[in-house]
């Protein structure tokens, strides 16, 4: 893949309010491939250490996004809400399968970018914001370091319910996405062990290239969503991808990012590339890279 580049590691982190230094892995760097840039943070829940470079630089969050909606969504109706079926048909293909009518419907109908406005109070968030254009949800400004806190608050200070209904939901991610883009790149490619994931991307178009189309059938991946507020909802807002917009984070190279947990690990990686880049070769880089963090940050 052309000239390596060598990104070091940064010694400490704080996340969820939690103070982490790194073991030896520290003293450690990942090699990158020519053109990409990455920040990445591994976080071990047990021993409070933490592996990770540039986790404060933001990135566009493409559909990392869609953990603030769903968990502003389970925070606003309070944990004695039974989520209706129409509802679950929104939050379930959101989660598992990263549907964009979905994100849009429920973005739409909670307050646009207010969401991110609350998530970043609620959770003590420093590198996110919402996006300049309150429609483009996938312009949301985000960071390794947001993610991995977003998750601790997710599994240590939010409501169990809130924990088991969206950990149990990335947990069941499927391997295409609902755009049929094949989203099993990175955390679940690279890493063994128990996963939980949710992935993002961004640039790549609105369909995968032929002979890139990923070929899981289940019908949840596939499922359109045709209501009337599904309708109304996606004619104004969208993950912004293919458009322009006056935002100090990069909107033109390629992004794509995997995030969740491993065990007791919490693994965020966030990467550009560039825009002659394919899809499998991005996803082959990303996976590569997340499978190094991985190694390292357990040395």
């Amino acid at each position: 893949m052309g000239k390596i580049r060598r990104l070091a590691t940064i010694a400490t982190s704080v996340v969820a309010g939690v103070a982490m230094t790194a073991g030896p892995a520290a003293a450690a760097s990942v090699d990158l491939p020519e053109g990409m840039t990455a920040s990445y943070l591994v976080v071990d829940q047990e021993t409070g250490t933490t592996f990770g470079a540039d986790e404060h630089k933001q990135y566009r969050s493409a559909s990392l996004v869609k953990l603030f909606i769903a968990l502003d969504y389970l925070e606003s109706h309070g944990p004695d809400h039974e989520i209706p079926a129409d509802d679950l048909a929104l939050l379930e293909p959101m989660l598992r399968s990263s549907n964009d009518d979905a994100a849009s419907t429920l973005w739409v109908r909670d307050g646009w970018d207010e969401i991110v406005k609350r998530m970043v109070a609620k959770i003590g968030l420093t590198d996110t914001a919402p996006p300049a254009s309150r429609g483009k949800w996938g312009y949301t400004a985000i960071s390794a370091a947001d993610i991995a806190k977003t998750y601790q608050y997710i599994q240590h200070e939010a409501n169990p319910k809130y924990r088991d209904f969206i950990m149990s939901n990335l947990a069941q991610s499927t391997k295409c996405g609902s755009d049929g883009f094949d989203q099993s790149f990175g955390i679940p490619s690279a890493v063994p062990g128990q996963k939980a994931v949710k992935q993002g991307w961004s640039g790549y178009g609105a369909a995968p290239a032929p002979g890139e189309e990923c070929t899981e059938t289940d019908a949840n991946v596939l499922r359109v969503l045709r209501s009337p507020e599904v309708k109304a909802a996606t004619a104004v807002a969208s993950s912004g991808d293919g458009t322009t917009d006056a935002q100090d984070i990069d909107l033109t190279s390629r992004a794509m990012h995997t995030s969740g947990t491993v065990s007791d690990k919490i693994v965020v990686v966030l990467t550009l590339e560039p825009t002659t880049l394919s899809w499998k070769d991005s996803a082959d880089r990303i996976t590569k890279l997340t499978r190094d963090v991985y190694l390292q940050s357990a040395l």
